[in-house]
């Protein structure tokens, strides 16, 4: 069993626009950088093997954190909206009109043309998660609101029809259990990053090669006493 500490990069000039994103490449924006900047995690979680995403955003949200060492992920990538990339909401509205609302209706079926459905989604995670099922370790993954989606919604079974049980807040990480055979469950959601870290869920399992390394460094530091 491991668990996974999953966060969204910070905003892009996208998200302000109120823009879909999905696989455009789409770097933080000045105030996005800003904005993780201020963010902090214990740095227990500094110590665990951190998963990215591939795009920009992602990287970078990661690095402004302070993690340099990360593995790239291609599964974390965001889930693609196709031919809706680059549009508002408002816009497809206005060009689909009542078909939009029948797409909406279909929940984790709803499938942009050319894009990917929440539950397609879910399913290309599913190799993802069992590689880590089976480590029994803490992880950090940076990805995007379309994976966290997916991920609530298959922990909770909620079906993406009228709104989730839990709002996902922004400038939050969200914990995840991730069982060897059973499906992923919710341990916390919506951990504040801008809130004192006293507070903040330390990882459960740690990783031994650090573990090891203090211990070598503290033996050495009490042999030189000794000697």
């Amino acid at each position: 069993m491991s668990e996974i500490l999953i966060l969204r990069h910070g905003p892009t000039a996208w998200n302000t626009e109120k823009r879909m994103q999905g696989r455009s490449n789409i770097p933080l924006s000045p105030q996005g950088e800003d904005l993780v900047g201020q963010w902090s995690l214990p740095e227990e979680w500094h110590r665990v093997p951190w998963y990215v995403s591939p795009l920009k955003r992602a990287q970078q949200t990661a690095k402004i954190l302070g993690k340099e060492t990360i593995t790239i992920e291609p599964l974390l990538t965001e889930m693609s909206w196709g031919d809706w990339e680059g549009k508002r909401l408002p816009e497809l509205r206005e060009t689909l009109g009542a078909k939009l609302q029948v797409m909406e209706d279909q929940g984790l079926d709803l499938l942009p043309p050319g894009g990917e459905s929440p539950r397609q989604v879910q399913h290309r995670l599913e190799p993802f998660l069992s590689r880590l099922g089976k480590q029994d370790l803490s992880a950090v993954c940076v990805a995007h609101k379309g994976i966290i989606r997916a991920l609530y919604a298959k922990a909770s079974e909620w079906n993406m029809l009228g709104k989730p049980p839990q709002k996902l807040k922004d400038n939050c990480a969200h914990l995840f259990i991730i069982p060897r055979s059973r499906r992923i469950e919710i341990s916390a959601m919506n951990l504040s990053l801008l809130n004192k870290i006293d507070t903040f869920p330390l990882p459960s399992y740690q990783i031994e090669s650090n573990l090891d390394e203090k211990s070598q460094k503290s033996q050495e530091k009490n042999s030189g006493k000794n000697q």
